[in-house]
């Protein structure tokens, strides 16, 4: 995975011939110390860094991309089959990988990697992996289900865990870090839901952590979680505002547009805080977070919202010449708010976004946590017909449209809400504006859709980011509301080059726009809620659809906003060190040396143990990476 510290070094790379690099890297003082290992890198990498063939240019399984969370082998027909094989076995796939290891005949062998310290082998009795690790007959084929992927890394993740419990602030700080410890030593998800329960329960800490295998972006499948963690300090002020929406949040959830039945029995009040990012770890830094992912979790303990405040200030910091597709008129206004808005935004996404809804589960004992013989789908008058079965997640259910569809999902619940007084209220907005925040909440959501093309890939027919999908899904159910509500032009630009513009009629918000996404929201939820898969995926597959068969020529656009991207941003992150009893904190120059001088600083003292670490866990997999180049 590529962290969002290490991308800008990648460019720099990039830019120079593959020769050249080579004299770099042989040049190098890395290369001086250890010949033979650094070779071995090299050989490893030298040619697919420069590859641009279809299938290593984005994420996918089999001949449709690439991902190191399966062998270059597996297809999404052996994804399929192994989140059955897991769901029967109660096992989540947060923490593996798949490798199909012989594929002959009708007959495959696969092997499933647990992520930790602990190598193959039985764990121990009292652990819960007890009966799951060994080999296992399914639907005709074998699967091996191992342990001990990762562990030169979880390794160290693992003792360094076990050295911050002596700086526990009290005792669910110290169980939480113990739990993770356990996940990951013994490789058990089970373990880390018990960290993440301790973690809810700890109130209002002022400096704020969280650490394990947790976002599903990245899975081609959409079941596997990325590595993650950050380190974040409470903005108090800031969390103030949180705090009274939590207070109100049990009556705006009241008012989204699905009948009772379908939210939970009770609120859980969450912890929201505004954070200062100190760092954060993984291949992006989001603007808002509502954790933990286990939504048995959510649905009984209850679960975190946090907006990383210094993020959005970055995100926000757009100059009125850089904004493209929007009119002039629309330019100085988007500009003024957009920041204040996409802070309501986030709030609402998170804390009543992705912490609302409940899905009907049936247990292993066949108790329902819903009244089946009374509740009604909405959506069709009769009485529900799915459910969720024993071992059935959310993530294992939706899989390949799971990140995104949620996503969508919590968006929308911004959008319905921000049209309420009482919540601009809490954020300080009042009068023109308040009427001016929202305006450019929904402005800046159909802009997005639009820019959201970029992530398109028209060769596969596949969206690469799950909330630039979910932005344009919206945008298009915004377009089908009619009634000149949203309307999206190609004109020639000021520099003579193609060009497009998007409007919103701010007087049709409440007439047009709200009704659109109100009956849209209840068919999110109704499906989401009920499990119904082949539903939830027609349509949110037909909203996703990017063609030039319709009047708006879709395609045609996305040429348009590739010519006319933006910059990306780069996030360079501090760092601190101890100075005797005083922590110091090291700045950097918000450009690409300055970042690359971070994460050098970051890892200086760590440099030989990592390099070692990654040969390792490199030559384990290469057998597998070899196979692509070999089919």
């Amino acid at each position: 995975m590529l962290s969002v510290d290490n991308l800008p070094l990648l460019i720099y790379l990039y830019i120079f011939a593959q020769e050249k690099l080579e004299k770099l890297l042989r040049a190098s003082e890395a290369f001086t110390k250890d010949p033979k290992g650094m070779e071995t890198l090299w050989k490893m990498v030298e040619d697919r860094m420069y590859s641009l063939e279809p299938q290593e240019r984005q994420l996918g399984l089999g001949d449709h991309g690439i991902s190191t969370y399966f062998s270059a082998n597996c297809t999404l027909e052996d994804a399929e089959l192994i989140q059955k094989f897991l769901d029967s076995k109660s096992i989540s796939a947060y923490n593996t990988r798949l490798f199909k290891t012989q594929d002959k005949g009708s007959r495959a062998k696969y092997e499933v990697r647990l992520a930790s310290v602990s190598k193959e082998g039985s764990a121990d009795g009292s652990s819960d992996l007890s009966n799951l690790l060994g080999q296992f007959e399914f639907e005709g084929h074998e699967i091996q289900v191992t342990r001990g992927d990762y562990y030169p890394l979880l390794l160290r993740v693992r003792e360094n865990l076990e050295k911050a419990k002596v700086y526990a602030s009290n005792e669910n700080q110290r169980k939480m870090l113990e739990e993770y410890g356990r996940s990951f030593q013994e490789g058990s998800i089970q373990a880390h839901k018990e960290g993440s329960k301790h973690w809810v329960e700890d109130k209002g800490p002022i400096v704020e952590s969280y650490i394990g295998f947790i976002e599903s972006y990245r899975d081609p499948f959409g079941s596997r979680g990325e590595f993650e963690g950050f380190v974040a300090v409470v903005n108090k002020s800031v969390s103030a505002r949180f705090a009274q929406l939590v207070s109100a949040a049990e009556k705006l959830i009241a008012s989204l547009p699905w009948p009772s039945s379908y939210e939970k029995d009770s609120f859980l009040r969450p912890d929201f805080t505004s954070l200062d990012v100190v760092t954060f770890s993984g291949s992006g830094i989001p603007a808002g977070i509502n954790i933990p992912n286990y939504d048995d979790i959510r649905q009984s303990v209850g679960f975190k919202n946090v907006s990383l405040g210094n993020v959005l200030s970055v995100s926000s910091a757009t100059e009125r010449e850089k904004l493209t597709f929007l009119c002039e008129g629309d330019k100085d206004v988007f500009n003024k708010y957009r920041g204040p808005s996409f802070e309501v935004q986030v709030g609402l996404h998170e804390l009543l976004g992705h912490g609302s809804g409940k899905l009907f589960v049936q247990d292993e004992k066949g108790a329902f946590n819903f009244d089946k013989d009374s509740v009604i789908n909405p959506e069709t008058g009769e009485h529900v017909k799915s459910w969720y079965k024993p071992g059935e997640t959310w993530d294992s259910k939706f899989s390949t449209i799971a990140s995104t569809y949620e996503e969508c999902r919590a968006e929308c619940v911004g959008l319905y809400l921000c049209v309420n007084e009482e919540v601009l209220r809490i954020f300080g907005h009042e009068a023109q504006e308040a009427q001016d925040i929202l305006y450019v909440n929904w402005l800046n959501m159909v802009r997005a859709g639009l820019m959201g093309l970029e992530y398109y890939t028209p060769e596969t027919g596949k969206w690469r980011q799950a909330h630039m999908q979910a932005r344009f899904v919206i945008l298009r159910v915004l377009l089908e509301a009619k009634e000149d509500f949203v309307t999206i032009t190609q004109k020639v630009g000021a520099d003579g080059l193609p060009d497009a513009q998007v409007s919103l009629d701010r007087t049709k918000i409440m007439s047009v726009g709200r009704p659109a996404i109100q009956q849209f929201l209840q068919r999110l939820q109704v499906y989401k809620s009920t499990a119904d898969v082949d539903s939830g995926r027609e349509m949110y597959d037909g909203y996703s659809k990017v063609t030039d068969e319709d009047p708006y020529k879709f395609l045609t656009l996305r040429d348009i906003v590739i010519k006319r991207k933006e910059e990306r941003k780069l996030f360079v992150q501090i760092n601190t060190r101890l100075a005797g009893d005083n922590v110091e904190v090291l700045r950097y120059d918000n450009n690409p040396p300055g970042m690359i001088l971070s994460v050098l600083q970051r890892f200086s003292n760590d440099e030989e143990e990592l390099e070692r670490s990654m040969l390792e866990l490199s030559s384990s997999d290469a057998f597998y990476w070899e196979k692509q180049d070999s089919r």
